[in-house]
């Protein structure tokens, strides 16, 4: 096996995803993991409270809480209720680093002082991109910090079926057709505020920590370790964990997940304390969660007395472009294109606004339905502050348009992370949703609660990153007979 230093995106090559996974042990047989899993945590009175920097990571569960709010009052509420995985909306992805720090450190210190009054520990779960973009370690740091915890070992588990991201030796992959490409490799590492140059996650590690820690230093767990040894075999490793160490989980199927779950456990009942930097799939399995089939057409009673539905697309990534394309080619839908650079111009933002506003408001009273998407040119900052700026720009362009429609739309489709969470908070007033569950692989679904603007909307969150080309028109399509 090469060094981790010689495992550097510069020399990795892709892999081909069926002999990849055929190399591999087959998973630990034992299929009763997650229902014991969650039985753990109802003994325990444990609260699983997944910290989400954008909402698309409930992309996985089902009849969950979603909170967008973290006051102390709201959290000792919801902590007393018995549930055992609550979701809490950061959108810190949408942040500069201090503002995110910042927040964290709020959200930490608030829930502290909630789990007291509730009689409730907690696990928390920082939940963030499964192609590795975010704050990190910052986030992490100070949501230790403020939760005056001293975790043994920070776990780093990116792996996330439905998008197809596996972490196998220690490298984080990202599916693309039948290939599995080393993830500092693709489009998601270019991002102009979280790029990154590597795909070994213990040279990311000492990359996002500026050396903190040393790759060669960083603890993984082994897929051989985890798919022949089990649990017990799991145990030792995680036991070792010391100073807040790096944990790599390599995974390629969601029973490693339940395995590397079931010995972190185990591990805290000796005492060992654990902070998680994770992909969807594994707040899913922490949490006990069962998998669900999708939902269709049948799960949805949509109003009659709405106008028509609505699709928001902010995500600019090529996939979300692709998509975009392919659900503007279905017949029977109004295109309202809102141009970027207009929107970050002073002195055209007025107008661009005022003529998609219109188009808007006639397609829905006249019950037809609409896509509002952004140009797809993508403006990057001077720095990643800058960009994130533009971002913001455009983000809030998409609330105010949303937020001036003239009537509730039958149901909406919001595409990319940040979109989503922005369209939820301030467009819709969002401030607690339940999910109802996925619409397709990774796309989750929300029932807005009473207090929202739209009560019982369903909010479809769709990620820029999942999906086929097809995957957004399937979704639309779903959505548009649900309504008949």
């Amino acid at each position: 096996m090469r060094s981790p230093s010689e495992l550097t995106a510069e020399t990795l090559p892709s892999l081909d995803l069926q002999t990849a996974l055929a190399a591999l042990p087959p998973p630990w047989p034992d299929a009763g993991l997650r229902p014991l899993i969650r039985e753990r945590l109802k003994r325990s009175q444990v609260c699983v409270v997944v910290i989400d920097d954008d909402p698309t990571g409930t992309q996985t569960v089902h009849d969950v809480p979603v909170l967008t709010t973290w006051d102390e009052a709201e959290l000792e509420s919801e902590l007393q209720s018995g549930a055992p995985v609550v979701y809490l909306l950061s959108n810190s992805r949408a942040l500069p680093q201090g503002e995110a720090v910042a927040l964290a450190r709020e959200i930490g210190a608030n829930l502290r002082r909630a789990a007291a009054a509730a009689g409730r520990d907690l696990e928390v779960i920082s939940r963030s991109d499964s192609t590795l973009r975010g704050h990190f370690p910052a986030e992490t740091d100070a949501l230790a910090e403020a939760l005056g915890l001293r975790p043994d070992a920070v776990v780093i588990a990116p792996y996330f079926r439905e998008g197809g991201r596996y972490t196998l030796d220690g490298v984080h992959y990202v599916q693309q057709g039948q290939l599995l490409v080393p993830a500092a490799q693709t489009e998601f590492a270019l991002d102009s505020a979280f790029g990154y140059r590597h795909s070994d996650l213990r040279c990311w590690a000492e990359e996002k920590s500026d050396g903190r820690w040393k790759a060669d230093a960083v603890v993984t767990l082994p897929l051989p370790t985890i798919r022949l040894g089990g649990p017990q075999g799991v145990l030792p490793l995680v036991l070792e964990a010391s100073d807040g160490q790096p944990l790599i989980v390599n995974a390629a199927d969601d029973r490693d997940l339940e395995v590397v779950v079931a010995a972190l456990a185990q591990a805290r009942d000796r005492g060992k304390r654990f902070l998680y930097r994770t992909a969807a799939s594994f707040a899913k399995v922490r949490g006990g969660i069962t998998d669900r089939s999708l939902l269709g057409p049948h799960d949805f009673a949509l109003p009659t007395n709405a106008g028509g539905g609505l699709v928001v697309v902010g995500s600019y990534v090529a996939r979300s472009s692709r998509q975009l394309a392919r659900l503007l080619a279905q017949p029977g839908w109004v295109p309202v294109e809102v141009e970027v650079a207009a929107l970050v111009d002073s002195a055209r933002r007025g107008a661009a606004l005022a003529t998609a506003a219109e188009a808007l408001s006639a397609a829905l009273t006249n019950g037809r339905d609409a896509v509002l998407y952004t140009s797809r040119e993508h403006l990057a900052g001077g720095s990643p502050g800058e960009s994130l700026a533009i971002g913001g720009a455009v983000s809030d362009a998409l609330v105010a348009l949303v937020a001036g429609l003239p009537l509730r739309p039958r149901y909406l489709i919001a595409k990319g992370g940040i979109t989503s969470s922005d369209l939820a908070t301030r467009a819709l007033g969002v401030r607690r949703a339940v999910v109802m569950g996925q619409i397709a692989p990774g796309v989750p679904v929300w029932r807005l609660s009473a207090d929202s603007h739209w009560p019982d909307l369903p909010y479809v969150v769709f990620p820029g990153n999942v999906g086929d080309d097809e995957t957004l028109a399937e979704v639309a399509e779903a959505l548009r007979i649900a309504r008949q």
